[in-house]
């Protein structure tokens, strides 16, 4: 996964490497590919970018394609088929292209189909609890304590079955020895709901939907998945100061063009894409919603992409998941 420490020297290569695409000839027309529906967090990502691409001089007109289903991989099929002069470019979260390939047999495209361009934002996971857990649960440990001696509440909601929130689920389960039931949503909004309304104990899910009920008391946030403590929660400690040091786990969204594009076009394409996601106002858009803004360069994207397909590959054969559970 790509760690704090990676992510903060990615967004600090800023004045080598990088390429000025102001004085290039703006594209006619770009499109941003997402994967998600609109609203959603994907989505948002995507049209803040969008709208930097196009006042930034990188294309006369930014819009975003939203491509929705299968859990994201239909839309890389769709920048498979699309142009490589970096009209079309796709925004995704980690999974879909480094840990789809471990779960799916039949997946319609490899890591060799798209072109690393660069980061645009970070968030870590964050394990909450509300209502249906007593408020005596103040900590991950307390957690574990009430499940064991409460079975038939010990339910972790995800926003989804084979995504990273439910691998941090399944690997705590597996690491603690203590059976916790998985409640596969369609995606965070639907869990949240229910962790509020009581019809689910607990939830994994980027710590930016857990952020807007904390104050309030509604939702409590035991742990985060962080190598260090979140800056929107630095009262919560880590999994890892909890004593579950294999449970740091970061997610990435990031830009890819279709696998023919030259190196040049990725290189102006990362250029652009640094300029809007650093903006100080999308730089504060994305801490709104517990996402760290950061850009890397195409080299750079390319072997985080490489290690973290690496580390999918021994956290899906350690917690045993396939497409067909």
């Amino acid at each position: 996964m790509l760690n704090r420490r990676q992510f903060v020297t990615a967004t600090g290569v800023v004045t080598l490497g990088w390429p000025a695409f102001a004085s290039a000839q703006p594209l006619d027309a770009a499109k941003i590919l997402c994967g998600f529906p609109a609203g959603g967090t994907t989505d948002g990502v995507s049209r803040r970018v969008a709208e930097k691409l196009q006042s930034g001089g990188y294309a006369k007109v930014a819009l975003v394609d939203n491509r929705a289903g299968a859990g994201g991989r239909i839309v890389v099929e769709e920048l498979k088929r699309s142009p490589a002069d970096g009209s079309a470019m796709l925004l995704t979260p980690t999974g879909v292209v480094t840990l789809y390939p471990h779960i799916y047999d039949k997946l319609a495209y490899r890591i060799e189909d798209v072109t690393p361009v660069s980061t645009a934002c970070r968030t870590v996971f964050g394990f909450g609890v509300g209502p249906a857990v007593p408020e005596s649960v103040k900590t991950l440990k307390d957690y574990l304590a009430w499940a064991k001696a409460n079975p038939g509440g010990a339910s972790y909601g995800s926003p989804g079955a084979g995504t990273p929130p439910h691998f941090l689920g399944a690997l705590l389960a597996k690491e603690s020895g203590i059976d916790l039931r998985h409640v596969p949503y369609r995606g965070s909004a639907p869990g949240i709901q229910d962790l509020l309304g009581g019809q689910v104990g607990a939830m994994t899910s980027p710590i930016g939907d857990f952020l807007p009920y904390l104050k309030s008391g509604r939702l409590r946030l035991l742990a985060t998945s962080g190598t260090a403590r979140s800056k929107f929660s630095p009262d919560v400690q880590t999994y890892a100061e909890q004593g579950f040091a294999n449970l740091t786990m970061s997610e990435w969204y990031a830009f890819f063009l279709p696998a023919k594009a030259s190196p040049e076009v990725a290189q102006r394409s990362a250029a652009a894409i640094r300029a809007a996601v650093m903006s100080p106002d999308v730089v504060e858009a994305f801490a709104q919603t517990g996402f760290e803004a950061g850009a890397c360069t195409p080299a750079e994207l390319a072997k985080i992409v490489k290690d973290d397909n690496t580390s999918w590959g021994a956290i899906v054969k350690k917690v045993g998941f396939t497409s067909e559970n």
